[in-house]
């Protein structure tokens, strides 16, 4: 897979869904929908940047498409997560917090084994981000 973004190209392949049902809350701020991105975009800085640490490209997959099934029985619209995909504020935003995040964990440009150590603690823990990650 190209050096693009995980996450941008996880976006991609998400189909735009039907549903007629009207949400609460926008999409964008759905806990559920934004812990998934985030878990997403954590894997993704950690892959770039440890070269040890792969995605798990497949779980990836199935994990956003249990983001899609979610967003359709929570009720959200097509134009609703049609403007989640297109959002690039929202991401740019996510992305920024994820990376002030590392850095709190000693994940910082250029050094390397901060996001090895940050990727190998997510994979012990279990969490989704570890979960979407493999030791090469």
């Amino acid at each position: 897979m190209p050096r693009s973004s995980i996450l941008a190209a996880l976006l991609a392949l998400m189909p735009t869904l039907g549903g007629a049902a009207l949400a609460q809350h926008a999409l964008v701020n759905d806990p559920t929908v934004r812990q998934g991105f985030y878990a997403i975009g954590l894997a993704d800085e950690i892959r770039k940047n440890c070269p040890q640490i792969s995605p798990r490209l497949v779980r990836a997959y199935t994990f956003l498409k249990s983001l899609e099934s979610y967003a359709l029985e929570a009720g959200y619209s097509q134009a609703e997560i049609k403007q989640l995909t297109d959002n690039d504020a929202a991401e740019d935003a996510l992305r920024a917090e994820i990376r002030a995040d590392l850095a709190a964990r000693g994940a910082t440009a250029g050094n390397t084994s901060g996001f090895c150590a940050v990727g190998r603690e997510e994979m012990a823990r279990g969490t989704q981000a570890g979960r979407l990650l493999k030791a090469n």
